[in-house]
């Protein structure tokens, strides 16, 4: 072969090495619809393995760690209108035209003197009610308080206390029953003792340290069939529509034993009792109630109208029973049956009348009692102060400012506008607080 003689090189010369450039191929639409094709066909093989696997662990992972809990639904509880009830109620109630010229209470009078009442007469009056209160008696709990203790030495010893509980509603996943704070307050363990005698563990979802009372939970995963049908949540009953004279039944624990019953009457009913952050119907009867381990009271028609407090200090023999009405209380029931707290601002109120109105005070709630520690008495807000304004709305009667109350949250950031008493004239002052939990 030739030899190929290169030119000489010069001094300083710098010789320059071969470089290629790769250059890609255009895409082609045959190549283009080659490589769609192929990532449909990569996708659905993935598709393919996942749900294969899927099909093969998930029912491994529900013997390891149980079904997984579907999402909670909410409870709402519907408020009842005072205004409304209250007068068809007291139109019910009035008499019928009489075709007579004695005046009404002559009638009556020589009526109830002309007749004479039996046994059977009363056996018949609390027959409806006795009927009643055996279908909602399937609503009706005893709540087991549960401590754990040890003796002189060192041994351990359980105690059980017992209290009466009513289930008031109940979702998919668990049932919620209303009983005595001092059910929860000591427990470290809660037990529920169903209508068939089944006792299934329960566990606390919500309480009100004012009223006392508290909200149990018990998961419906740990009953079976038998109990679920047994336990059927009491129908809340309207206490707007109760009046002096009516007929209750208390049940749970009137006698201070679970499963007692009591029947009378409601002698009285204060229709403005001031509690913290509302005012309420409060019935008074001479029927028993055992407030600290839990009654409950049931109209004719067998629904839930009220639940025992304890009674007045003035009242030092007990002979007249308190009742809560539960209609003022709905709002609070609604939020302790979800879980959460019950908003709390702490004052005790009541709204300025006309006759207050025509005395110089502007409209408003009347601070009665700032209550100590809670919101409004931290915040600066004290007694004889005229609250005008809460969460930037304007309260005038007592229903405005309870239901602006039941629509805050707890830790909520809110402006209380209020009007203080001067020298001279009244002042308005602005206070920011946080709100609290009943």
């Amino acid at each position: 072969m030739p030899k190929v003689h290169e030119p000489p090189k010069e001094p300083g010369e710098k010789r320059n090495f071969i470089t290629e450039k790769i250059v890609r191929p255009s895409w082609t639409k045959r190549r283009l619809a080659q490589c769609g094709l192929l990532l449909v066909l990569s996708a659905v093989l993935f598709g393919v393995i996942a749900a294969v696997s899927f099909a093969i662990s998930y029912p491994w992972a529900v013997r390891q760690f149980g079904e997984p809990p579907p999402e909670e639904s909410l409870i709402s509880i519907p408020k009842d209108d005072p205004t409304e009830e209250e007068t068809e109620a007291e139109t019910a109630r009035q008499p019928e035209t009489q075709a007579v010229s004695l005046p009404f209470e002559d009638v009556v009078r020589t009526a109830i003197s002309n007749y004479h009442y039996t046994v059977d007469d009363l056996n018949d009056m609390l027959g409806s009610l006795r009927i009643q209160v055996q279908k909602m008696s399937r609503g009706l709990v005893v709540v087991h308080s549960v401590q754990q203790e040890t003796d002189w030495f060192d041994n351990p010893v359980e105690t059980t206390t017992l209290y009466s509980g009513a289930i008031i509603a109940a979702t998919s996943q668990e049932l919620l029953v209303l009983t005595p704070e001092a059910a929860i307050e000591q427990a470290d363990s809660i037990k529920v003792t169903f209508a068939n005698g089944v006792e299934v563990g329960g566990r606390i979802k919500q309480r009100d340290t004012l009223s006392g009372m508290a909200i149990v939970a018990v998961n419906t995963g740990d009953m079976d069939e038998a109990t679920l049908k047994v336990a059927e949540p009491v129908a809340l009953g309207n206490s707007y529509m109760v009046r002096e004279g009516d007929l209750v039944a208390a049940v749970g624990s009137p006698a201070g034993v679970a499963h007692s019953v009591d029947y009378g009457f409601v002698s009285y009913i204060k229709k403005n009792e001031q509690m913290v952050d509302l005012v309420t119907h409060v019935f008074y009867s001479r029927v028993g109630a055992d407030a600290s381990q839990g009654t409950f009271f049931v109209n004719t028609s067998g629904e839930l109208v009220g639940w025992a407090l304890e009674p007045d200090q003035e009242d030092e023999g007990g002979h007249m029973s308190r009742i809560m009405g539960i209609s003022d209380y709905k709002g609070i029931l609604e939020k302790l049956t979800n879980g959460l707290g019950a908003p709390c601002i702490g004052v005790e109120g009541q709204e300025v009348s006309d006759l207050m109105a025509e005395r110089g005070l502007p409209r408003g709630i009347y601070v009665l009692n700032s209550v100590t520690d809670r919101p409004a008495y931290d915040s600066g807000i004290q007694n004889g102060d005229i609250i005008t304004r809460v969460d930037n709305r304007e309260v005038i009667t007592m229903k405005d400012f309870q239901n602006t109350v039941d629509n805050l949250e707890c830790g909520q950031l809110i402006h209380v506008t209020v009007q203080r008493n001067g020298p001279d004239h009244y002042a308005q002052l602005e206070f920011q607080l946080t709100v609290g939990a009943r």
